[in-house]
């Protein structure tokens, strides 16, 4: 069986204190996915995922640390799959598809992002990004949280 390798990344901004997830529409197969694509001899799983970002949705993105997934399909009989996603944040450029491969681009709220993915390995991805963020804000949280006994300005 031929084995493939894609990496890729989850893209999320808040807004209004909203999260949202940027999500792309695959010109030939007409599903909503992340931004991924083929690793290239000699690249590393983030660089991938930096260049794939940039090539197909115009954006330069930050990866945050703590946070790799991988999935595993098969699109064909005789191929196996996996995918690598980071989670990123985005740090410049603009947002601007590729035409050849991306037919729509958009940021959606989690939940929203959540009932638009295709496929059920996304919709995985999805939960795992939403209790990854969620523990962030926790940890946020009670690092900033006042010491017992202390006084507040």
């Amino acid at each position: 069986m031929k084995q493939e390798k894609s990496c890729g990344a989850i893209v999320y901004r808040h807004v209004s204190e909203k999260t949202q997830l940027l999500l792309i529409k695959h010109r030939f197969s007409g599903h909503w996915s992340f931004p991924k694509g083929h690793v290239e001899e000699g690249e590393h799983e983030n660089e991938t995922a930096l260049r794939e970002v940039k090539e197909e949705t115009g954006l330069d993105i930050l990866l945050q640390k703590g946070f790799r997934e991988s999935v595993e399909y098969c699109p064909s009989p005789d191929v196996k799959k996996q995918v690598v996603y980071f989670l990123g944040v985005p740090s410049g450029g603009a947002l601007c598809k590729q035409d050849s491969e991306v037919s729509d681009i958009r940021w959606l709220e989690i939940g929203r992002a959540q009932r638009e993915v295709t496929f059920n390995n996304d919709k995985m991805l999805i939960r795992k990004v939403s209790r990854h963020l969620s523990e962030g804000k926790r940890a946020g949280a009670a690092r900033h949280a006042p010491k017992r006994g202390s006084v507040q300005p």
